[in-house]
């Protein structure tokens, strides 16, 4: 089984940063894309990035100019830089990753951004 452990989160103010990194392991073969969701409370799960295995890169609207998805593919993990937070941030932080086609999810990380 694929393990996707994120680590990272945190209580920040307004305007901070923080960065995210999600672990895979145990994979008999190459990790496709991976990506970043994220969940709020009452809310349902939405994209945040997305980054193939080639680098190439998607954001949600929300998070364009502030946030940058990257990986290292010898370390099969992927990073959120996360810039100029507000309190919308405010969520779960879940780390996806793709592998022969089939999905697999980290146990999310909390990221609060209040004052």
């Amino acid at each position: 089984q694929v393990r996707l452990v994120e680590s990272g989160g945190g209580l920040v103010q307004p305007g901070r940063s923080l960065r995210l990194s999600c672990a895979a392991s145990g994979s008999p073969f190459s990790i496709g894309p991976m990506g970043w969701y994220r969940q709020a409370p009452g809310k349902q799960r939405e994209l945040v990035a997305t980054i193939t295995s080639g680098g190439s890169t998607n954001y949600a609207d929300s998070v364009k100019g502030r946030f940058t998805i990257s990986r290292d593919n010898a370390k099969n993990t992927v990073y959120l830089q996360m810039n100029s937070l507000n309190p919308e941030d405010t969520a779960v932080y879940y780390c996806n990753a793709m592998v022969l086609g089939r999905p697999y999810w980290g146990q999310g990380t909390q990221v609060t951004v209040s004052s």
